[in-house]
């Protein structure tokens, strides 16, 4: 099983669409950042993490030729704009896509993308399978059945959805508060990935302190910080974080 970072940046991206790299030196290839999404790759499933709207791109770059399911995270358009990247894929199968959510995410797809989830012509048709987000989602790695548990976070004035695979590893993309009674599910993990937008103060996401004291209270024996910002240069968070937390690139890859 493998789970990749399709994409880390935060909601506009490093750099900005209007060329600002802000912090970032462009010559490091680890500081162009698409927008989060992840994917989780098993033997029998691909099952994608939010449909960015650098997906296409996303998808393109790994060679993915199937999506068996997405699950999202929240409403915002960071994580869910690129959800017409996904008719080619019904295209290809002829079967519609299961996308889970939750209600209130489930609300702004339907009103903001009705055409994807109702007929409107043999021409076009549906393409995606709207169902609720459920507290287990299972999958199989060959014989072995994998959880992936989803857990409700504060993400400023909404709630995300944040899932942790196998008791394994878990991704936190957008967070700014996790409740104590769910501390217990994210302790003494392989990989905890987490959201670290800039150093400042910031009322919907993590900064580097608290995600540095999240990881402090878990023990994650590795910690990844992602939904990076053009604040954090990847060369010089590096540098200054412990040798078990590093920053998110496009493209990394964890082997489980």
């Amino acid at each position: 099983m493998k789970f990749i970072i399709l994409g880390c940046g935060s909601s506009m991206g490093v750099p900005r669409p209007d060329g600002f790299f802000g912090n970032c030196d462009p010559k490091n290839k680890k500081n162009y950042r698409t927008r989060c999404s992840a994917l989780i790759k098993t033997s029998n499933e691909n099952i994608l993490i939010d449909t960015s709207p650098d997906l296409r791109q996303q998808l393109l770059r790994h060679n993915i030729k199937k999506i068996s399911k997405v699950l999202y995270s929240h409403m915002h358009g960071d994580q869910t704009h690129g959800i017409n990247d996904l008719r080619s894929f019904f295209i290809n199968s002829k079967k519609q896509i299961d996308v889970y959510a939750d209600k209130d995410t489930s609300k702004y797809l339907t009103n903001s993308f009705s055409y994807i989830f109702k007929s409107y012509s043999k021409e076009y048709p549906a393409t995606l399978n709207l169902k609720k987000l459920k507290n287990t989602i299972i999958t199989k790695d060959k014989n072995k059945t994998i959880n992936i548990k989803s857990i409700k976070v504060a993400h400023g004035k909404v709630k995300s959805n944040c899932f942790v695979i196998d008791k394994k590893i878990a991704y936190i993309s957008d967070v700014s508060e996790i409740y104590s009674k769910d501390y217990k599910y994210f302790k003494n993990l392989k990989y905890l990935i987490v959201d670290c937008l800039w150093y400042n103060f910031h009322p919907s996401h993590f900064n580097l302190e608290k995600a540095l004291s999240i990881i402090k209270l878990f023990k994650p024996k590795n910690a990844i910080l992602t939904n990076l910002s053009p604040v954090l240069d990847y060369k010089v968070l590096k540098k200054i974080l412990p040798k078990n937390i590093i920053p998110a690139h496009d493209g990394l890859t964890i082997n489980l």
